[in-house]
Formats: C-alpha cells, structure tokens, sequence
C-alpha cells in the first residue's frame, strides 16, 4: 500500500484501504496523473486531475469536507484508518 498523508493544506483527508490511492475518492488515471470524484443524487462528479494523489485527496477533502478525527467513532464507522497521522508540508507536491 502506498504511504499516505492524513492531514495536508490544514484538512483531514479521507483514507481509504480499498483504493489503490490510499483515498477516497481518489483514482489514478495515467503515470503520475490523479483524478478526484464523488457521487452526487447517484452519479460521479469529476473535480479535476491533478499531479500527485495528495493534490486530488484535498480537492475532495475541500468539496465533501474533511474527514473525522482518526479513532473517532465516526472514522472506525466510516472505514477511516486510525494510524498515527503522517503530516504533508503545506504546499508540497
């Protein structure tokens, strides 16, 4: 599994252990291209491509809203992973 940051741009991202990204919402589409999507009454809303999965996570995380605090009750019903946080510097990429 890929290493991933819970936490970038001041946002908690959502983790997925099921997508190949690492999260949520998150699809690679091409070498080093990222797409970001949610579902919306049933159908996919694309929210852009992006140049690393971290770039299309907080892209999601800015359109659904942030993820739950890890080890809240809401991220463990939720499917969120509770590992210790790996924090990305702002504006790295």
């Amino acid at each position: 599994p890929p290493v991933v940051a819970t936490k970038a741009e001041g946002l908690r991202l959502h983790l997925s252990s099921s997508h190949a990204t690492g999260y949520k919402g998150v699809y690679q589409v091409a070498p080093g291209r990222f797409q970001a999507q949610h579902r919306v009454a049933g159908r996919n809303v694309t929210l852009g491509r992006f140049d690393t999965a971290v770039e299309a996570a907080v892209a999601y995380a800015r359109t659904v809203g942030e993820a739950p605090e890890a080890g809240s009750a809401v991220a463990a019903a939720a499917g969120q992973a509770s590992a210790a946080p790996l924090e990305a510097a702002e504006g790295a990429a």
